[in-house]
């Protein structure tokens, strides 16, 4: 039987600070247009953001004793959505990168196509990625790892390094998560997943708003990115 609520939003947070706050007055007031329960799910972070995490009405709140790692908390959070029944939910960062208004959108698409999950691609309109203060290196980076990804798995994405997902429960649950990574690297290997199961991701286009970022961490997961490809396409 399905959760009332077909909707989950969980908010994956790890030193997310006073951030938060904001992300949960956002989902307050689109609240108002569409119906949804908010699973908020911290990774012990070490900075002040249980502060802002207080609990309220119809809102839960999950601490992690123990930092479980990026995708680790997604895990977390889809396992949670599975088990209570979702018909879908939605992935929404702490840092606030990713703005909630668009929740809505992704849900009626997913709703209108029947896709086994809706991305929000900030490379759609490219002028919206280096007006949200994108880094230059970011930008360009991901349009080669985007293309490097389209070629080797015969696909057509415009951003396969989103970090706004909305998934179809019943496709995540049929898939499996268990062997997929527990860092950064988790929405990757998902990606490469649906694809190599036949299904299907749609795109609509967002914007996005950076604050400050140093390059030595994306030229890592860049490496990471490139090498998981390869291996996933010659198993």
């Amino acid at each position: 039987m399905l959760n009332k609520n077909r909707l989950l939003v969980f908010v994956v947070t790890y030193n997310s600070s006073f951030r938060l706050k904001k992300i949960l007055n956002k989902l307050e007031q689109l609240k108002k247009k569409i119906k949804f329960d908010i699973l908020i799910s911290d990774d012990c972070s070490k900075d002040d953001t249980l502060k802002y995490a207080l609990p309220k009405k119809k809102i839960l709140i999950n601490i992690h004793k123990k930092n479980l790692g990026y995708g680790g908390n997604v895990k977390f959070c889809l396992d949670y959505a599975i088990k209570n029944n979702y018909a879908y939910a939605v992935m929404i960062h702490g840092d606030n990168q990713y703005d909630c208004r668009y929740i809505d959108r992704l849900y009626k698409m997913i709703i209108a196509t029947n896709a086994d999950a809706v991305t929000g691609s900030r490379m759609m309109n490219p002028s919206n990625a280096l007006n949200g203060k994108m880094p230059i290196y970011k930008f360009f980076g991901n349009i080669i790892l985007t293309k490097i990804f389209n070629f080797l798995f015969n696909t057509d994405f415009t951003d396969a390094h989103t970090g706004l997902w909305l998934y179809n429960i019943l496709t995540i649950k049929s898939i499996g998560l268990k062997k997929l990574d527990n860092g950064y690297n988790f929405d990757n290997q998902l990606r490469i997943k649906f694809i190599n199961s036949s299904k299907k991701i749609i795109e609509i286009p967002i914007k996005t708003y950076y604050r400050n970022e140093k390059s030595s961490f994306h030229i890592v997961y860049a490496i990471k990115f490139i090498l998981e490809l390869f291996k996933e396409k010659i198993k």
